[in-house]
């Protein structure tokens, strides 16, 4: 099958019918390289107003570089996979010393949290560079146009199809810049992942096998995911003298060094729950109420139960007693006991 004739159609319709993205106005490095990093496994919608928030508090690599980890994460707070933003201060700091971003994708690789996609999709846009960037969305359009039943999960086809979509690459700067994004754009509006492909709004159906042999719908093939672990928490939302407690996860694992409020292994009973407590040194005065949630990661579930309550005592010396989380970054994973402590201390989470 020759891919190079739905180029065209493809960067046509691209012009004149993709969504305007506040990266896709720009040729800054830094600018595109945020927002792949931020459009990691999570959706356009959700990414939009981090993405300016947090180029209003640091508007370029070197601010980044030298920002404090705490305003960093509680800025990054709520869009997840917080490692990434770890792994942006640490790549920034790398580039405010090397004074400037590779503009190779093998430069781009060795930066921190940057993988094969990112580093192709930051050198195509950002320095014109004929690299192909092969995400799902692409994998889903290729498997479609082709008719391939190959499973696109596997690392070897991955690769096969990154060097098909290399040889259809345009030769001119301009085109150069916004090929990957048309594809990764028909994949995310057209031939979308959840529901049928819409071919009648396609500008390369008249090459796409899969529609011609009535296979898109069952395209692509991807072995089944593993069953997410479920785990059983009990968090602990404390109160004492216009206060609550958090205490900082591990500095590396699953939310990596962020702030939670106090949780143990297992879903406790009120009477089980106190024991924890009076392990802790603090006595309860008022149980105040009882609130269930769940928090899906990628590989696991967490399945919680919450216990609002007043208390006496200090706790242990990891626990942290304040008015406010405002400055601090609580993990989505929280989002309902954040909302109750807020609520219950007259502020914002």
């Amino acid at each position: 099958m020759d891919l190079s004739k739905a180029v065209r159609p493809l960067l046509d319709w691209y012009r004149n019918n993709a969504r305007d993205l506040p990266w896709r106005r720009t040729r800054d490095p830094y600018r595109i390289w945020v927002s792949e990093i931020m459009l990691q496994q999570t959706r356009v919608a959700a990414v939009l107003g981090y993405y300016a928030r947090f180029l209003e508090t640091f508007p370029t690599v070197e601010a980044l570089a030298a920002a404090p980890e705490d305003r960093l994460m509680k800025l990054w707070e709520g869009l997840g996979y917080y490692s990434r933003a770890r792994n942006l201060q640490r790549a920034a700091r790398l580039v405010a010393e090397r004074g400037g971003f590779p503009d190779t994708r093998a430069g781009l690789l060795e930066l921190p949290g940057v993988g094969d996609y990112t580093a192709s999709a930051i050198a195509s846009a950002a320095f014109g560079r004929r690299e192909a960037a092969v995400d799902g969305n692409v994998l889903r359009v290729y498997a479609r146009l082709t008719d391939c039943h190959d499973d696109v999960s596997d690392p070897g086809v991955k690769k096969a199809v990154r060097a098909r979509v290399q040889e259809m690459f345009p030769e001119e700067e301009a085109d150069i810049r916004i090929f990957n994004q048309a594809l990764m754009e028909l994949g995310a509006t057209v031939c979308g992942p959840n529901g049928p492909p819409r071919c009648l709004l396609c500008p390369v159906r008249d090459f796409c096998l899969g529609q011609a042999r009535c296979t898109a719908e069952t395209l692509p093939v991807k072995k089944p995911k593993k069953a997410r672990r479920v785990e059983e928490k009990t968090v602990f939302l404390l109160l004492r003298n216009g206060e609550t407690a958090l205490r900082k996860r591990p500095g590396t694992g699953l939310l990596a060094g962020l702030w939670e409020f106090p949780n143990v292994e297992g879903s406790l009973d009120e009477s089980a729950a106190g024991k924890i407590l009076a392990a802790w040194g603090l006595e309860p005065k008022v149980w105040r109420s009882r609130l269930a949630a769940r928090h899906i990661f990628t590989h696991v579930e967490w399945h919680m139960t919450g216990y609002v309550l007043e208390v006496s005592g200090e706790g242990p010396p990891e626990f942290l007693w304040t008015g406010s989380l405002e400055s601090r970054a609580v993990p989505s994973a929280f989002a309902r006991y954040s909302a109750e402590a807020a609520r219950l201390l007259g502020g914002t989470p």
